[in-house]
């Protein structure tokens, strides 16, 4: 079933619905031309009544153009969007574990789990990584990864501004996001990007490429790719204990000890297809799925060698920690004490003594200078979908259009990790360690049938109904041997396994799979000339937790043809992941100040239990949208606030110290080596939150200087409060007030860009401009009290680009993001201790300005 409209009335839909960028007019003669022709309505989410234009969705909808995405110098989906849609961002993860290799990202200020992800209409699956350091408001997250989607492939990406639950099923909490792949069956093109930031690094080569081809007579076969390498940054600056023991004779520490920046991506290589083709009788099958595979590696905190808990001491740098060979074999100790509190270990005569006895080592006869672990991984992501869909022709379903279809996704992350070691097996520890992997598989089955029914209204009454299954499997697959281990130095305080990300043992391993079956009906239809109404109805039951069901309501009443007031009201929901539920991992982390080694484990683990965790519940939210759509000759306008109340959020908790008076109740418990787990953390049901805001969008287009001139103009105002925190039995709080005060302020308050676009027949151009409001910054994951973080102050970046359109087929291009080298919020000397120049949490690039240059061959 579709609807037919002009191509001029298209583009208009398409051009007032862009929230970043203007879009850019046609000639006076190509809008002519195309006036005359049909085509059908591609924007899809919002409705499952036949698709609307934006102007009459009872919803906020954007549609970003795919052509607009890819004016910008970065090539990963995540940051064109950013600077397409203000209400969503997505941070740079200097040093953060796993969210380094899939970054997290947020719409509407929640995590990147409660935003929904369909690809061409269907639900895309998760990526295997959870973010555990994902900057506040996602720890914990465990969403898509929306960067193996070219932008190439795209035809356009959809972004509903509301909760959708009832319509689309758990995680569409914030919105949903649509990404329409292209599906010409003719035409194509090939370009190839390269860009490096003012500061001379961060180099970043992209060639991509797509090419449409017939089907049969009624077909099409869309095929895109991409294939991009990017070096790593370093805004680093030397560490000051670092420098102390260079200055005391230490020749072995790097100068800088670590680099702090973006990490290095090698071999990213992404394939899609789109395949359709008309089987007659007004049906259609279609198949569409990507492959993609990327290898990353990134830095993390150096390790000092005269303190590094577990490693190079266990009582704070007062004395090395020295391991006895006799000892390990059942004798006596016999290694003499070697104090550590002085400029230079190695220069003492104590240390010297202890190297040349054959019974006695430290970790400094590895790494005299300390050490700083390369954390990387390989991360492939496949899917394919498949499907029929059209119009049954007889019978009592008669003019039903039907969709049967059939999804699969997975995403595995392998991690490695270098330049580190598994003390606890002394001197014969390897330095490089392959430490296991995660896999996440889904598999979707969905069957949906909608129909228009006129019951005397002024239009069809559209009812839809349809079913789902789900099935979700989240495996761990153990790492090498020597990552995991205890080796015969355990009991000497030594650190077990591989230190910075413990490699995963043979008691983690395992795959733990769930499924689910729903079914919804809703229902849509202007029962005036004026009054839109809609209503939805989702029941979904899990085979873990039991079942939920969620409501939506909307509407839309046109006071006059260019003024239209709208609202919605519904419920929602977003499961525990498998993964959350399951996951363990190892992490280090920077309490005030220090590192520290963390147990990440699942909130029914012996460990989780005994300080306070229980089983996981799904959050529920409650969503209200109210906002207007102004049209006025070549100005459109929409403005949008809403309220999303949000119970049992779901988040990881703090560090929870793990207590020496405990260890005798834990070991009894089944825990082994307690006393080398500093802190625990797990995830928990453990806020309330309550989210409001307002978007604002505004296009304007006009002839200027020759050429055609277009205005655009987003803002979005987003703040979050947190009505509860969730305390244990005996009163303490499980999840501290820096994790609360990151949700309410970690992410600007205001967002906005504004956008001019001019042109010509032979030169395009825009400039945009991005504002970022004041935030609460915080270094890496210390939000503790201290100088470590601070207020940061607004800014303002601006992004530019000009295209040459030398022939019909050739274009060449030249761009800047972050044209005026607009810095970060900068750490305070006197605080940093751990490297960096500036604070993670900001809202855009750290690495300032980026030039680049690109030629395209169309044909």
């Amino acid at each position: 079933m579709s609807i037919k409209f002009s191509k001029r009335s298209l583009a208009l839909a398409v051009s007032v619905a862009l929230s970043g960028q203007a879009a850019i007019a046609a000639e006076e003669t190509e809008q002519q031309a195309v006036a005359e022709e049909d085509i059908e309505q591609i924007v899809v989410v919002g409705s499952r009544a036949a698709p609307r234009s934006v102007a009459d969705s009872p919803v906020p909808v954007d549609v970003v153009d795919g052509d607009e995405l890819r004016k910008s110098g970065s090539s990963d989906m995540l940051d064109l969007l950013v600077a397409s849609v203000p209400s969503f961002a997505a941070r740079a993860q200097p040093i953060s574990d796993a969210a380094t290799l899939i970054r997290p990202v947020n719409l509407r200020g929640l995590s990147s789990d409660s935003t929904l992800i369909l690809v061409n209409g269907k639900r895309r699956h998760r990526a295997s990584v959870i973010a555990f350091q994902g900057g506040g408001v996602n720890d914990g997250a465990q969403g898509p990864d929306i960067s193996v989607i070219p932008s190439v492939a795209l035809k356009q990406v959809e972004v509903l501004r509301d909760g959708a639950s009832a319509q689309y099923g758990s995680d569409a909490i914030a919105g949903v996001m649509n990404f329409v792949l292209k599906d010409d069956a003719d035409g194509g093109s090939i370009s190839a990007k390269y860009g490096e930031y003012y500061e001379g690094d961060g180099g970043t080569t992209t060639v991509d490429g797509n090419i449409g081809l017939p089907l049969g007579d009624d077909g099409f076969a869309n095929f895109s790719f991409q294939l991009k390498n990017a070096d790593a940054t370093s805004r680093s600056v030397q560490r000051p204990d670092a420098q102390g023991l260079i200055d005391a004779g230490n020749t072995a520490v790097g100068d800088p000890a670590q680099v702090w920046g973006l990490p290095e991506i090698e071999d990213d290589i992404t394939l899609f297809g789109n395949v359709g083709l008309d089987i007659g009788d007004d049906k259609e099958v279609y198949l569409f799925g990507n492959y993609s595979e990327r290898d990353v590696t990134g830095g993390f905190y150096y390790r000092n060698p005269h303190n590094r808990g577990n490693v190079y001491s266990i009582d704070g740098g007062e004395t090395l920690l020295v391991g006895d060979v006799g000892q390990a074999a059942g004798g006596p100790r016999t290694c003499a004490v070697v104090p550590a509190n002085v400029p230079n270990v190695l220069d003492t005569p104590e240390y010297q003594a202890m190297v040349a006895d054959p019974n006695c080592f430290s970790m400094n006869q590895i790494f005299p200078g300390g050490y700083t672990p390369a954390f990387g991984g390989n991360i492939t992501d496949t899917s394919l979908t498949g499907g029929v869909r059209g119009d049954f022709k007889d019978g009592f379903m008669d003019g039903v259009y039907f969709d049967l279809s059939a999804s699969v996704g997975r995403n595995e992350s392998d991690f490695n990790l270098k330049n580190t070691l598994n003390p606890s097996l002394g001197l014969d520890t390897p330095t490089e360690f392959d430490t296991g992997k995660y896999i996440q598989l889904e598999k979707t089955i969905n069957f949906d049938l909608s129909k228009g029914f006129d019951w005397g209204m002024y239009d069809l009454v559209n009812i839809a109904g349809g079913l789902e299954w789900r099935e979700e499997s989240f495996e761990i697959i153990s790492g090498e041997e020597a990552s995991w281990k205890a080796g015969p130095y355990a009991d000497q305080g030594f650190n077990i396994g591989s230190h910075g990300f413990k490699g995963f043992g043979p008691e983690s391993q395992g795959v733990n799979t769930r499924r689910n079956i729903a079914a919804y009906l809703d229902a849509e239809a202007y029962v005036t000339e004026s009054l839109l109404l809609g209503g939805a109805f989702r029941w979904e039951d899990y085979d873990s937790f039991g079942s939920t069901f969620d409501y939506k309501v909307t509407g839309q009443f046109s006071i006059t043809d260019d003024w239209s007031i709208r609202g919605s009201h519904s419920t929602g929901f977003r499961a525990p992941t498998v993964g959350q539920a399951n996951v363990v991992n190892t992490q280090t982390s920077l309490i005030n100040g220090e590192l520290i080694q963390t147990f990440l484990a699942p909130a029914t683990n012996p460990l989780s239990a005994f300080y306070g965790g229980q089983e996981l519940t799904p959050e529920e939210s409650t969503s209200y949208t109210f906002g207007t759509v102004l049209q006025f000759g070549e100005l459109f306008v929409t403005a949008d606030i809403y309220s999303i109340e949000v119970e049992d959020r779901l988040a990881q908790t703090s560090q929870i110290s793990v207590n020496p008076e405990d260890y005798d109740q834990l070991r009894a418990l089944g825990v082994n080596n307690p006393e080398l787990i500093s802190a625990v953390t797990y995830f928990a049901n453990d806020f309330d939150t309550t989210t409001t805001g307002l978007d604002v969008v505004a296009n304007y287009s006009m002839e200027m200087f020759g050429g055609d001139t277009g205005f655009s103009l987003a803002y979005n105002y987003n703040k979050t409060e947190v009505d509860r925190v969730d305390t244990q039995a005996d009163g303490t709080v499980r999840t501290g007030a820096d994790k609360v005060r990151r949700l309410e302020e970690g992410m600007p308050e205001h967002r906005a860009t504004f956008t001019i676009s001019q042109n010509w027949d032979a030169i395009g151009m825009f400039v945009r401009a991005n504002y970022f409001g004041e935030y609460w910054a915080v270094h890496a994951d210390d939000a503790g009290p201290g100088g470590w973080n601070q207020d940061a102050d607004a800014a303002i970046t601006f992004d530019a680009e000009v295209s040459y359109f030398m022939t019909e087929h050739l274009t060449f291009t030249l761009g800047a993001n972050n044209l005026f080298d607009q810095e970060a919020e900068r750490i305070p000397d006197e605080f940093n201790g751990v490297g960096g120049k500036y604070y993670e949490s900001g809202p855009f690039d750290y690495n300032g300005g980026f030039y680049y240059g690109k030629v395209t061959y169309s044909f």
